[in-house]
């Protein structure tokens, strides 16, 4: 028999588990629910009144405005919270990109020159003779005289660089050439200017390091900018130095062009207290250079260009020990003294900086007069 207040056997009261609204037991009645409902009762106190129904019902609510959001009251509050997050944030980065000292290189910096001069000695005495004698028992024959030997490669587009963007690198080279190994006042060490106006300036202090500061450290060498020599002991034989070789060019990257030049410079000499005309003391002297450079767009129309590396190798000459200001020629008749390398500390730090020096091959001198 059920206890009081215990509903009849096989029955369950209403809402709890076991009865009809056990389905029910899932629904979550929240405020949104209860906003939503379109039936209201009336309260206790209403439904004292003459009210013949015991519900009523709510006029549904008209829907947002086209464009315009629910909770547009929030809005404006979350958009200042949104923005002072990004300030803060942008801030911060730009902090910490201030305080640290690791920053990634700037593009398109200009690098310092590379530089390598290997002087080359003879074998024997140098041998000596009129300038045109020289010249026609030599490789140098067929060479051009003076800048007519420097020739331009047709030109043509080049990815970012037009035809005639091109030519223009093309003839800065040639500029560069000429004053550097042809002009007569760079060539008796009277003056730098014709080659200095030609490079970026952020290689100058490079460029001005090498002539006060010689070193061989493979970026300070003067050789490996111009050709020059000590006018107190030698002297051209001939005004005409017999030139040869190729430019190349090619685009290296996004608005860079580098222009490759290889390039053989025969200079008749003679001692500087000779003064005999005809000249039949004269030797020649013969320097190769191979350098590389590097234009961007801003570099054409300033007329300048960056010496990326440049090789050097000039004889007849002995080798020495320290980088000299100017070449030393062996003259008619000399011959090398022996090579002593210089001294090498192994346990000094720092770059390795090892002398070089080769050997002019026979094949490279004038044959012997028949």
């Amino acid at each position: 028999m059920a206890g009081r207040g215990d509903p009849p056997e096989g029955e369950h009261p209403e809402g709890l588990p076991g009865g009809e609204d056990d389905e029910y037991r899932s629904v979550v009645f929240d405020e949104s629910f209860i906003r939503a409902a379109r039936l209201q009762e009336y309260s206790a106190r209403e439904r004292m009144g003459d009210h013949a129904h015991a519900v009523r019902r709510i006029p549904p609510v008209p829907p947002p405005a086209p464009g315009r959001r629910r909770g547009f009251r929030n809005g404006p509050r979350q958009f200042l919270l949104l923005l002072m997050i990004l300030v803060v944030a942008f801030g911060t980065a730009i902090y910490l990109g201030l305080r640290n000292p690791y920053r990634p290189p700037a593009i398109g910096a200009v690098e310092p020159a590379r530089i390598s001069v290997v002087p080359l000695a003879p074998a024997g005495p140098v041998p000596g003779g009129a300038p045109a004698d020289l010249l026609a028992r030599s490789p140098a024959a067929p060479f051009r005289s003076g800048a007519a030997g420097i020739t331009l490669p047709a030109a043509r587009d080049a990815g970012d660089f037009a035809e005639g963007q091109v030519m223009a690198a093309l003839s800065i080279v040639k500029d560069y050439l000429v004053a550097s190994s042809l002009d007569p006042d760079v060539l008796a060490g009277r003056t730098l200017r014709p080659v200095r106006v030609l490079l970026d300036p952020e290689q100058l202090t490079q460029f001005d390091r090498s002539f006060t500061d010689p070193a061989d450290d493979g970026h300070h060498d003067p050789i490996g900018w111009l050709v020059r020599f000590d006018p107190a002991k030698v002297a051209r034989a001939d005004d005409q130095v017999r030139v040869h070789g190729t430019l190349r060019y090619e685009e290296t990257g996004p608005g860079t062009l580098e222009v490759s030049s290889d390039h053989v410079f025969v200079y008749p000499l003679r001692p500087a207290a000779s003064d005999t005309h005809p000249v039949r003391d004269a030797s020649l002297f013969t320097v190769r250079r191979e350098m590389r450079f590097r234009f961007s767009v801003e570099d054409l129309p300033r007329h300048q260009t960056q010496v990326v590396s440049s090789e050097v190798q000039a004889g007849p000459q002995s080798c020495s020990a320290e980088p000299p200001n100017t070449l030393r020629p062996l003259l008619a008749g000399e011959r090398a003294r022996p090579h002593e390398p210089a001294a090498t500390d192994p346990y000094a730090r720092g770059p390795m900086h090892p002398a070089l020096c080769g050997a002019l091959s026979r094949t490279a001198e004038p044959s012997p007069s028949p």
